[in-house]
This record gives structure tokens, C-alpha cells and sequence, in this order.
């Protein structure tokens, strides 16, 4: 299929119609069988349960044009899987992780004009994400929900290249212990506005959260699980309950011991640990790994020996490593890469 005619170079890291995208309505009980359509508008109630009560969840992934012309996307299992404890923990009906894929690769494959070409540095990126529909107004689950998937091409996560970021340690919290804070719910992205809105006044670029119990372990910041390197070069991530459990994250453990023989650990990771690390790195679906210079923890600065002005050696491995498996020149675990 001919590609749309975009400057993908150009593409920054926002949202922009494609031409379609999937709907299936669960009404008395059952989801419907989806269908592709053209119209980007959501038309629902006024007092639809997702407006009074936040009832929401979602999901981010993204699909590729591989080294060999292949369009294919990166283990969309486990993002159907993490939907359905998403949905389960937030009393929503369960969209099964088989019917998600399939729903997930048909999307990709409807807008396969837009995923960008190899090389350009973009990637076609795929929201999948579920919400209460019909009108609820007292505080119990909607009754009828709607499961979408949209589009977009976007830029790399960060235009000009990656620098190590500036964090700041938060004294906001993330997520209560039995919270919702291992689910990829919209109400935990709401809540960690307030306080990314204000690091970035701060001169910050992202928080790095605490346990809400104890306040001496790192747990996440708002939108990425935390990735350090030991200074005699093992991998180490935090292990906690109220965490989202990242795809990306978990992809790079692997990568770390399969790939690249490294020790790698999950968990719990003190505070006063900190300054003993070489790298530190977040994890996500946007940028898989942003590089972090510095942490600072309350006018205390922790500077990590790999530098503020490039990714660590050991960061760059696990980032060249997945990067490869993702777009194909590198032979990737079963299961990993599904071509659309």
C-alpha cells in the first residue's frame, strides 16, 4: 500500500486522525462483534459513568515497519492481559485478550498508510483503551461500555535525541499500597497531572515517586517504571504491588539476561540506595528508555557517574537491543513480534 504523503521526519509526539478505527459495545451483557469505522467523534451521555466516575482504562503500544518491509507490532498479549486486570480491578466487563489483538491488528491494518517507513525514526502508535457509556449517577459501575482502538503516527518521544533527564524526588504520591496504581487506569494519569505540571515549573523533567507507606523506596514516576545499572553492571528494577507492570520494563529484564548476559533483578529499591547506581533509566512504550542524569531529593543532587550529557553503556545496549528486536535486525523471542 502506498504510504500517506507526511514528513515523518518532522512528526512530533502528538495525535493525528487516521483513517480508521474499531468499536465493539458490550450492552446486556455481551461485547458485539466491532466493527472499522471513519468516525474519529465519540457521542455519549452526559452523564455517561466514564465523565462522573472516571470509569477508564487503557492501554499504549506501537506498530513498526520493520528492516525487511514487514508492518508488525510488539507483544500486544501482554498488553491484552494487562486491559483485562485493568478492567477487572475497576469492575468493567473483560475484553478478552484474544478478541483485543485481533481488534488491535485489524486497526493497524486499516491504517497501514500511516504507519511511517523504516529508518525515519517514527512509529505508528496504537491506543486501545475501554470506558463506561451509558448514564450513571449514583457511584456503582456503568452498565454498557464501549471498547475502541485509534491511531496515530508519531515522532520519536524526543525530538533531537536523547539527553538524560532532570528528575526531582515527588512528595506528592503516585498510588495508596492496595490502591490502583497497578492498573493502567486513566484516574492514575489524572492525578499525577498536578504534580508533572508543577516539577516542570520546578525545572524538572519528570517525579520520581515514593511509597506511599514509608516513603524510602522508589516505586515509578507518572507514566514509566525505573531502570538502574549497578556500578559492577547488573540491572535492577523495583519490585512493588502499587506499580504499573511495564511491558517495556519487563522486555528489558529479559533482554538483560537473554541478550546480553547481565544479572538482573527485580526488587525493592531504597532511596538511600541511590547514589550507589552507575544509570538510571525510565521504561516505557514511547521512548522504551529515557536516560536520567541527575535526581534530585530535596536540594540534594545525585548525579549518576554515567554523565548528563549521553545514555549509559549499559542503558544503550538494553535500548539498542530491544530497539532491534522491535524493527527486525535482531532475532526476536518467540511470540514477540506479530506481523499485521
Amino acid at each position: 500500500m502506498e504510504k500517506k504523503n507526511i514528513e515523518w521526519a518532522e512528526l512530533g509526539f502528538g495525535y493525528m486522525k487516521t483513517d480508521y478505527r474499531f468499536v465493539s459495545h458490550y450492552q446486556n451483557g455481551a461485547w458485539d462483534e466491532g466493527v472499522l469505522t471513519e468516525d474519529a467523534n465519540v457521542v455519549i451521555n452526559e452523564c455517561a459513568g466514564v465523565l462522573q466516575y472516571a470509569q477508564t482504562v487503557f492501554e499504549g503500544m506501537k506498530a513498526y515497519t520493520t528492516a525487511d518491509g514487514r508492518i508488525v507490532t510488539f507483544r500486544p498479549d501482554l498488553n491484552g492481559e494487562r486491559m483485562e486486570q485493568s478492567a477487572v480491578r475497576l469492575e468493567m466487563p473483560v475484553y478478552p485478550k484474544e478478541e483485543f489483538v485481533k481488534a488491535v491488528l485489524k486497526t493497524i491494518k486499516a491504517n497501514e498508510a500511516y504507519v511511517p517507513p523504516y529508518g525515519s525514526g517514527a512509529t505508528l502508535y496504537v491506543r486501545p483503551y475501554l470506558f463506561g457509556s451509558n448514564p450513571v449517577i449514583g457511584v456503582k459501575p456503568a452498565d454498557e461500555y464501549q471498547f475502541r482502538v485509534f491511531t496515530t503516527p508519531v515522532g520519536p518521544y524526543f525530538k533531537g535525541g536523547v539527553k538524560p533527564l532532570t528528575i526531582r524526588i515527588s512528595d506528592f504520591d503516585r498510588a495508596a499500597p492496595n490502591g490502583t496504581g497497578h492498573i493502567k487506569a486513566g484516574l492514575n494519569y489524572a492525578m499525577s497531572l498536578y504534580a508533572i505540571v508543577d516539577a516542570h515549573k520546578q525545572g524538572y523533567d519528570e517525579n520520581m515517586y515514593l511509597d506511599a507507606a514509608t516513603r524510602t523506596k522508589v516505586e515509578e514516576t507518572g507514566g514509566a517504571n525505573f531502570l538502574f545499572v549497578t556500578k559492577d553492571g547488573k540491572v535492577v528494577t523495583p519490585k512493588s504491588d502499587s506499580i504499573l507492570p511495564s511491558i517495556t520494563r519487563r522486555s528489558l529484564m529479559q533482554v538483560a539476561r537473554e541478550y546480553l548476559g547481565l544479572e538482573a533483578q527485580e526488587r525493592e529499591v531504597y532511596v538511600e540506595e541511590l547514589a550507589d547506581f552507575a544509570e538510571c533509566g525510565l521504561c516505557g512504550t514511547a521512548a522504551v528508555i529515557s536516560p536520567v542524569g541527575k535526581i534530585v531529593d530535596h536540594g540534594k543532587e545525585i548525579c549518576l557517574p554515567s554523565g548528563m550529557s549521553e545514555m549509559g553503556p549499559v542503558t544503550k545496549k538494553l535500548y539498542d537491543t530491544l530497539t532491534g528486536i522491535q524493527m527486525g535486525t535482531i532475532k526476536a523471542p518467540k511470540g514477540w513480534v506479530v506481523e499485521v
